[in-house]
């Protein structure tokens, strides 16, 4: 078993638990897709947790789907709800997203598995191995390169915005750090990717508990409520 994954699941589930929490006692659409996007960051670990173990083609195009493509799209979209104040912007980048994230699901299902997966090696990470044991149509690569970048320059940028407006303002140092944090947590797995490339598989493991951590500590920075001053 994938320790690190395992863990990596169970503080992503309890992050997720913490915003819907928040979405529910005080609304607000950006929480609730924050929400659902670490839902996707959860189920891709947790299929790493099971890849670990044993092989499994639908288990396999999950974890695919759920942390190559939407994990980070997802995220970015809570942001956009947050700091985007257009009308109807918001609302129809997500119409967009859904429509988007619901083709990917049907290339990604639809895919082919190849004959390499027969020899499977579960000790490895399946970031090393996935190219050789499932098909990617030009379309499904074109489509997970356009919501990695969607997800990126949304979440790691809005963050940074947000960082960067409460240093301007000189204000809420907390919720400053907050979203550099949460900046930092969100290029982890990014940076594990990198080292992926490198041939160092194992990293994308160590970078997907970072980036957990790093982000559930970043939100509750920036959430905390304003202490109330005394007379």
């Amino acid at each position: 078993m994938n320790i690190l994954s395992l863990l990596s699941t169970l503080v992503t589930l309890a992050f997720a638990a913490s915003v819907l929490n928040r979405y529910r006692l005080k609304g607000g659409n950006h929480l609730l897709w924050w929400g659902m996007g670490l839902g996707w960051y959860g189920l891709g670990t947790l299929s790493e947790v099971i890849l670990g173990a044993a092989f499994s083609p639908w288990v396999l195009k999950l974890w695919y789907l759920s942390g190559a493509m939407l994990t980070a799209a997802w995220l970015g979209q809570g942001t956009v709800f947050l700091l985007v104040r257009r009308k109807g912007w918001a609302k129809g980048s997500a119409w967009v997203l859904l429509a988007v994230s619901a083709l990917a699901a049907v290339l990604v299902f639809s895919a082919s598995i190849l004959p390499a997966a027969a020899h499977y090696q579960p000790k490895l990470p399946v970031s090393s191995q996935y190219r050789a044991m499932m098909s990617r149509p030009a379309l499904m690569i074109v489509l997970t390169i356009l919501l990695n970048i969607y997800g990126t320059l949304t979440l790691v940028g809005g963050a940074l915005y947000s960082a960067y407006l409460f240093w301007r303002k000189q204000v809420l140092a907390t919720r400053m750090w907050g979203n550099i944090l949460i900046a930092a947590g969100a290029m982890s797995p990014a940076i594990g990717g990198s080292l992926l490339r490198a041939g160092l598989g194992d990293w994308l493991y160590v970078s997907e508990f970072l980036g957990a951590v790093v982000m559930y500590i970043g939100f509750w920075l920036a959430v905390k409520d304003r202490p109330v001053k005394k007379a």
